[in-house]
C-alpha cells in the first residue's frame, strides 16, 4: 500500500483534510477518535481489497484540519462526514465507519442522512454512555482519556521523544507496529525542540463535553437507524485493561432494542488495537461486507 493521498474538501468555514487510501472505485468514509487523525485507519486500509478506496477524514481541529475552525461538536462533524460521502462517493450510497468518538459521529450521520450510506460499521463506540450527574465533564475527560489528552498541552524535544511517549502507552506499546508509528508521526507539528500534537485541546474538550452530554440524543439516533449496522467491540479499554469502553451488558441491551444493530466481540483487542493492531483485518473485512449482517 502506498501512503495516502491528501485531499482538501471544502466545508462550511474552511477546508477539511481527507486522507485517501487506495484507488478503487468502491468507497468507504471513516471518522476517527477524539484526539486522533485519519491516519488511525492506515492498518485497516492496508487490508482492504483493491477495488476499494477509504477516505479517512481529519476532523476539525485535528491532523491536517487543525486549522479548520469550529464550531465543533457531533452535529458539525457528522455534517462534514455527510459532505465527504456526497463529494467523494462512487455515485451511490457508500460504506461508513467510525472509531471511538468517530463511531458516534458516524451514527449521527447515518441517522440523519441514511440515503448516503449502505452500511455502518461502529468500532468500539456509538452506544449511549450517560455521564455521572454533577461531575465536571473536563474531569471525566482527564480521568478516562489519560495520556491521550495529557499530551495535547505538552511540547516534545524531537519527533522521537513523541514516539517514545506513545510507545510507553500501555494499550499501544505491546502491539507497536509501523502503522502505529506512522499514525504518531503524522500527528506532529511545530519547530524542533517544541514539537507538539496537531490536535487542538479546545476542540477535543468541546467535543468531549458534547459527547458526554448527548446520551439521550445517541439513543434517538440508534432508534432511527435505517441502514444495516454492525458494532465491533473490545474486551479491554483505553489503557489496555478492563473495564471495556462498552460493557457487554450495554451492548446486549442495545442489540435487543435496535433491529438494525448487530454486534461482534473482538477477542484479545483493546480500544486502540482493534483498529490499529492485528485486528485491523477484521475491521476491513466487516467494512466491505464479509459477514456483514
Amino acid at each position: 500500500m502506498t501512503e495516502p493521498t491528501a485531499i482538501d474538501l471544502p466545508v462550511q468555514g474552511g477546508t477539511l483534510r481527507v486522507l485517501r487510501f487506495g484507488s478503487g472505485s468502491r468507497t468507504a468514509v471513516a471518522a476517527h477518535g477524539i484526539s486522533a487523525s485519519g491516519m488511525a485507519f492506515r492498518a485497516v486500509a492496508r487490508q482492504l481489497p483493491a477495488e476499494w478506496s477509504l477516505y479517512a477524514l481529519d476532523l476539525r481541529g485535528r491532523g491536517g484540519s487543525s486549522g479548520t475552525p469550529g464550531p465543533y461538536g457531533i452535529d458539525w462533524h457528522a455534517a462534514d462526514l455527510c459532505r465527504a460521502a456526497e463529494e467523494l462517493g462512487d455515485g451511490g450510497p457508500v460504506a461508513l465507519t467510525g472509531h471511538s468518538m468517530g463511531a458516534y459521529i458516524a451514527l449521527r450521520a447515518a441517522a440523519r442522512r441514511p440515503e448516503l450510506f449502505d452500511r455502518l460499521l461502529l468500532v468500539d463506540g456509538g452506544l449511549p454512555l450517560p455521564a455521572p450527574e454533577g461531575v465536571d465533564p473536563d474531569a471525566i475527560l482527564d480521568l478516562t482519556l489519560g495520556p491521550a489528552i495529557a499530551r495535547l498541552s505538552r511540547t516534545y524535544e524531537s519527533d522521537q521523544a513523541y514516539v517514545d511517549f506513545f510507545r510507553a502507552h500501555p494499550a499501544l506499546g505491546p502491539d507497536w507496529s509501523p502503522d502505529i508509528e506512522a499514525y504518531v508521526r503524522y500527528d506532529l507539528i511545530g519547530p524542533q525542540g517544541a514539537r507538539r500534537s496537531k490536535a487542538r485541546e479546545d476542540a477535543v474538550r468541546q467535543d468531549g463535553r458534547d459527547l458526554l452530554g448527548s446520551a439521550d440524543a445517541f439513543a434517538v439516533d440508534l432508534g432511527r437507524l435505517a441502514v444495516p449496522t454492525l458494532l465491533l467491540h473490545s474486551p479491554l479499554g483505553l489503557l489496555g485493561q478492563e473495564p471495556a469502553m462498552l460493557p457487554v451488558p450495554l451492548v446486549e441491551h442495545w442489540v435487543g432494542e435496535v433491529p438494525r444493530l448487530h454486534a461482534e466481540f473482538v477477542e484479545g483487542s483493546n480500544h486502540y488495537t482493534i483498529l490499529m493492531g492485528s485486528h485491523a483485518k477484521t475491521v476491513a473485512e466487516r467494512l466491505v461486507g464479509v459477514s456483514f449482517p
